[in-house]
């Protein structure tokens, strides 16, 4: 596998946490959720490099958690964008020219596994980028503005997308200036890559790598990695 950067997207606040602190700051387990994500990243030798996209006033303040932690593998703390695929491309252009291959994650995922992340990263490298996603277990329906079901779509065709997403880095950052030039907002980096044309394909994940975005998120993510840490 070759060597990856990895850009962490945490410049978000987060409302829906309903908490006065931003969630990626929130304690899980005695440090900060995003602590654990980094940690992850730091852990791993196919990572060469992270770079960690914060809001503009928290830049300082993650410099030191960094220091704290020795997380000698974050090369950069950047500040992020008006939009999340700003901030993306903030990180992108933070990582060093030797890094061809490139992750997004999102800083609210700490319970990601080695192994979901090399399986991303092998699909990449066969297609020139790949998403984690695991099969949807509900059945959806999709709904008008009036609120009636106008289809049901059929569940095995559907995939919940998480990150990290990972891409062919000429790639992804060309999919972004394209999208900066013509306006195109995705909702996630895979989104601006389908965009231009690109194939992107999955790999499938684990329903264990929740994203910690309510209250109700947080009990669930404790209980998750002290299951982890006992090895069961």
């Amino acid at each position: 596998m070759n060597k990856w950067g990895v850009v962490v997207v945490a410049a978000g606040r987060g409302s829906r946490m309903g908490t006065a602190e931003s969630k990626q700051y929130l304690p899980l387990r005695g440090k900060p959720i995003l602590i654990h994500t980094l940690e992850l990243f730091q852990s791993m030798e196919e990572i060469a490099e992270v770079a960690l996209v914060v809001g503009g006033d928290d830049v300082e303040r993650c410099s030191r958690l960094v220091s704290e932690h020795k997380l000698d593998k974050i090369s950069a703390v950047v500040s992020g964008g008006g939009e999340r695929q700003h901030s993306v491309y903030a990180g992108i252009a933070a990582l060093s020219p030797a890094a061809e291959w490139v992750m997004v994650h999102d800083g609210v995922r700490p319970l990601v596994t080695p192994e979901a992340v090399r399986a991303c990263c092998a699909a990449a490298e066969r297609v020139g980028a790949a998403v984690l996603a695991v099969p949807v277990k509900d059945t959806i329906k999709q709904v008008d503005e009036t609120g009636l079901i106008v289809s049901t779509p059929d569940r095995r065709s559907l995939w919940a997308i998480q990150t990290p997403q990972a891409f062919r880095r000429e790639l992804l950052v060309a999919a972004h200036e394209r999208a900066q030039a013509e306006g195109y907002l995705g909702t996630d980096d895979a989104m601006v890559v389908e965009w231009t044309g690109a194939a992107v394909t999955i790999a499938e994940g684990d329903y264990t790598n929740i994203k910690i975005t309510t209250p109700e998120d947080l009990p669930w993510a404790e209980f998750l990695l002290e299951k982890r840490e006992r090895g069961n």
